[in-house]
C-alpha cells in the first residue's frame, strides 16, 4: 500500500522567517527513502485554531501527518493538546516519563526541573511515545481512522534523533515497499545543460527512475528504485548507476558521497599525499570545508588566506615583480601562491585561489567573476582560468571553491586540471 504523508511545521518563528523549516526538507528525504510519498508542506504558527484548520485539511488528504513543534513547556506549546482534540483522543499522564525528564534536567542540565515540563509528560490514549535523549520533549505517534499521526520536537537536533530512532522504523513498518535512491555527483555541467543531456534518458525512465536536482555550484542526479525487497531494488539500480556515470564521464566525482572535498580527501589518502592552500577571495572557504571533515589531519596540512597583496608576498613568498607585473589576480600569481602554500607548510600539493568576488572590479580593472585557480604539484603547477560572471559574490566565492575542488580531484585521478566541462 502506497502512503501520502503531509508534514506541518508548528512555529510563528518559521512564519516571521527568523528561522529556516530545515526540518521539512530532512523528514522528507527520510520519508522518501521508507516509500512514503510527501505532498504537502504546511507552516502554521503557535495559533490552536489554525493548527486545528491545518490538521483538518490534513487527514482529508494525507493518511499520515507528522508536525514539529510546539512540544515545549511554555504556553504557546499547543500541539499536543490541539492534536488530541481534533482526533478525539483524550491525554493520559505517563509518570515515568515525567521522571526520565526530570533525570535529563538534574543529571544533564544540572538544574532541578521546571514544573512546568510536567505537560511534556501527557500523551494521547494509545499512542506510542518516542524518547528524547538529547532534550525534554519526547514525541509520539497513534493512528485514528487510518490516519497515523506522529509527533516530533521543532529543534533540528532534537527532531533528527527522533527521525533516525523511533520515526524511520515506525514508518518502515506500515509500508509493504521499499524505495532506494543513489546519488550521482557532479560538477563541470550547469542543470541545464545537464537535463539536455540526459532528457531523452530521463524521459523514458519510470521504475527505476532518473532525476536531476541543483545542488550550490553542482549537480545531482538521483537513481531511485521501488520494490519488494532492499536487494531487488539494488539490483535494479546497480546498471542504471554504470550506465549514467559512464556516459557522464569525468565530471561525475562519486556516487552517494557528500560533497567535492569529501571526494579530494579520500584520494589523498589514498594515494599517500598531503595537500595546503592558499585563499584570497575564497576568504578561508576550501579550508573551512577541509577541516569539517574528521580525520583529515592525516592529509591537510594547513593554508594562508593571503586577502592583501602584501601577506600573498611576505607570506607565500609570492615575487614582488609577480605582483607588480602581473597584478594580485592573474595566472602567474596563482601559480606562485600554490608553490608558496607547499613551501610553507611542506605539502605535496597545493591548491590556490585568487580572483574578484565583487561587488566592483579590482584595481587594475578586473572584472567581477574572474577568478584563478593554481595547483602546484610534484609534476609541475598548473593554472584554471575561470570566468564566472557577474554573480553575486557569495556565489562567485562557492562556485571558485568547488573548482578548487575539482582541479584536485582531476589531479589525482589523472585527467586534465586547467580543462572542464562547461
Amino acid at each position: 500500500m502506497s502512503h501520502t504523508a503531509e508534514i506541518i511545521a508548528v512555529g510563528t518563528e518559521l512564519l516571521l522567517g527568523n528561522i529556516v523549516n530545515t526540518n521539512a526538507q530532512d523528514i522528507s528525504q527520510a520519508l522518501s527513502a521508507v516509500g512514503v510519498n510527501v505532498f504537502w508542506h504546511t507552516v502554521v504558527g503557535d495559533n490552536p485554531s489554525r493548527l486545528r484548520e491545518a490538521l483538518e485539511i490534513a487527514r482529508k488528504r494525507a493518511d499520515i501527518i507528522i508536525t514539529t513543534g510546539g512540544l515545549g513547556p511554555t504556553y504557546d506549546d499547543l500541539t499536543k493538546q490541539t492534536i488530541c482534540e481534533t482526533f478525539g483522543k483524550p491525554l493520559v499522564f505517563y509518570p515515568e516519563i515525567l521522571e526520565s525528564i526530570r533525570y535529563f534536567f538534574e543529571h544533564k542540565a544540572h538544574i532541578p526541573m521546571p514544573e512546568n515540563n510536567r505537560p511534556q509528560a501527557e500523551f494521547p490514549a494509545d499512542c506510542v511515545i518516542f524518547d528524547n535523549p538529547v532534550g525534554t520533549a519526547p514525541g509520539c505517534a497513534f493512528e485514528s481512522d487510518g490516519v497515523h499521526v506522529l509527533m516530533m520536537p521543532g529543534p533540528p537536533f532534537e527532531m533528527l534523533t527522533m527521525l533516525r530512532r523511533h520515526v524511520v522504523p515506525y514508518l518502515r513498518g506500515l509500508s509493504s515497499e521499499v524505495i532506494l535512491s543513489h546519488d550521482i555527483m557532479t560538477f563541470g555541467l550547469g542543470e541545464s545543460p545537464m537535463e539536455e543531456l540526459m532528457r531523452e534518458e530521463i524521459s523514458r525512465m519510470e521504475n527505476p527512475s532518473l532525476a536531476t536536482y541543483a545542488k550550490p555550484s553542482e549537480v545531482r542526479l538521483r537513481a531511485t528504485a521501488k520494490a519488494a525487497t532492499a536487494e531487488e531494488a539494488e539490483r535494479m539500480l546497480a546498471p542504471v548507476v554504470e550506465k549514467t556515470v559512464a556516459f557522464l564521464g569525468d565530471v561525475v566525482y562519486g556516487v552517494d558521497v557528500e560533497g567535492l572535498e569529501h571526494t579530494c580527501f579520500q584520494l589523498l589518502k589514498d594515494r599517500g599525499l598531503t595537500m595546503a592552500t592558499a585563499e584570497s577571495c575564497t576568504g578561508g572557504r576550501i579550508a573551512e570545508r577541509m577541516t569539517a571533515l574528521a580525520g583529515v589531519s592525516s592529509v591537510y596540512r594547513g593554508g594562508v588566506v593571503s586577502y592583501w597583496t602584501s601577506v600573498k608576498q611576505d607570506v607565500l613568498g609570492v615575487p614582488t615583480e609577480t605582483l607588480e607585473r602581473f597584478g594580485a589576480v592573474s595566472p602567474e600569481t596563482a601559480r606562485a601562491m600554490a608553490e608558496g602554500a607547499c613551501r610553507v607548510t611542506g605539502a605535496d600539493i597545493a591548491v590556490s585561489v585568487t580572483g574578484v568576488a565583487g561587488p566592483d572590479p579590482d584595481e587594475r580593472g578586473t572584472e567581477v567573476g574572474i577568478v584563478y585557480i593554481g595547483l602546484a604539484t610534484p609534476s609541475g603547477t598548473f593554472c584554471r582560468s575561470l570566468d564566472l560572471g557577474k554573480r553575486r559574490r557569495d556565489r562567485i566565492q562557492d562556485l571558485a571553491t568547488n573548482h578548487a575542488f575539482d582541479v584536485v580531484r582531476r589531479y589525482l585521478t589523472g585527467l586534465p586540471v586547467e580543462t572542464w566541462r562547461r
